[in-house]
């Protein structure tokens, strides 16, 4: 980020993040930017080696780096031996306001019956519906849908565009970005001779305190019992979660990435970009997935859990596809092979 209209000192800057400053507190920062091209003014911050090499020319007003790296800094310095941990509570002092709204939009249409707290803002061509309850403090961005007796925590943020159902009860702090919609119907359907009877999804979402929701993720309602988002969790853009999974507190999930219903994810995992995981599973706490990996079976213990082959020549691709076709009939033959060399010794 270059710099902007915000300003602090780096004594402040210190204080808000809690970093140890070595320097000159007085110093004024405007903006955040890398290593490599900062300027006087800003800050910035090492959380890897391999960034090392650029730290000695930096001309940032101050870096945010651990203790053990200070006296290679020519510039002032703020210590944390979770650099990176710093540079994000850094990075919330200069985000830029999205919304200068205040207030009910005139072209909004709330409910009647909609309980809103104080200080609520509520943007133009949004719909509250009956019986819903707004939280204090809570943003609804414009174009906005929220759902008959739907409830919406102190200090939520729908960022324009997102659409909440019915019967969906969301935390405080929550943030929720443009095109995610929340509590549409599980995909569930009977079969019988040939046709499809549809199954009403008669339960609602549930999503925790301090929860983020990237765009355009879809999480659906629960068919009997609710769909679970436990505090904390982060999930990334374009993520499908179907109806009656749980997801547990402080787990990361990356973009595109589907889970099947009925499955419970635990908490503080981590799952990469473009993983499909199977219905009816349970993955234990701690559980790092890493990406396009998918998940057919339960997952008892933490741990790093992958799946599928890293891209390689297209022909070095295809002769091993080949071969892996052959794999059973090998893995035969070897048996056969090992079978007649133990008939062969008990003869000796």
């Amino acid at each position: 980020m270059g710099k902007t209209d915000l300003s602090y000192t780096l004594a402040d800057i210190a204080s808000r993040i809690g970093a140890e400053l070595r320097g000159d507190g007085s110093v004024e920062v405007k903006g955040l930017a890398t290593l490599q091209k900062a300027q006087a003014g800003q800050i910035s911050f090492l959380a890897n080696k391999n960034y090392l090499k650029h730290l000695k020319d930096t001309c940032a007003s101050a870096v945010i780096l651990p203790s053990s790296l200070a006296d290679q800094c020519s510039t002032n310095v703020l210590m944390m031996e979770n650099s990176y941990f710093g540079y994000a509570l850094c990075s919330q002092l200069f985000a830029p306001q999205w919304s200068s709204m205040s207030g009910v939009s005139t072209s909004a249409v709330v409910s009647e019956s909609a309980k809103l707290g104080d200080g609520v803002t509520i943007g133009s061509n949004a719909v509250v519906e009956d019986d819903a309850e707004i939280g204090d403090g809570v943003v609804v961005g414009p174009g906005c849908y929220i759902g008959v007796g739907s409830v919406v925590g102190a200090n939520t943020q729908l960022r324009p565009n997102v659409t909440v159902y019915h019967g969906v009860s969301i935390g405080a702090r929550v943030l929720i970005h443009s095109g995610a919609v929340i509590g549409s119907d599980g995909f569930g359907f009977a079969p019988n001779r040939g046709d499809w009877a549809k199954i009403a999804q008669l339960g609602g979402v549930v999503i925790g305190d301090d929860v983020e929701i990237g765009a355009n993720t879809t999480i659906d309602r629960g068919a009997l019992d609710d769909t679970v988002i436990e505090t904390g969790a982060k999930l990334d853009n374009q993520i499908q979660i179907a109806h009656n999974v749980r997801v547990g507190a402080y787990t990361v999930i990356a973009a595109c990435v589907g889970v099947s219903g009925s499955s419970s994810i635990g908490k503080h995992c981590m799952i990469g970009g473009g993983v499909g995981i199977a219905g009816h599973l349970e993955i234990a706490d701690q559980v790092q997935i890493t990406g396009m990996t998918l998940v057919t079976h339960n997952i008892k213990e933490p741990g790093i859990y992958s799946s599928g082959t890293a891209v390689e020549p297209n022909a070095s691709w295809r002769k091993n596809v080949a071969r892996f076709r052959q794999l059973d009939q090998l893995a035969r033959r070897v048996r056969v092979l090992e079978q007649g060399g133990r008939r062969k010794s008990d003869a000796d």
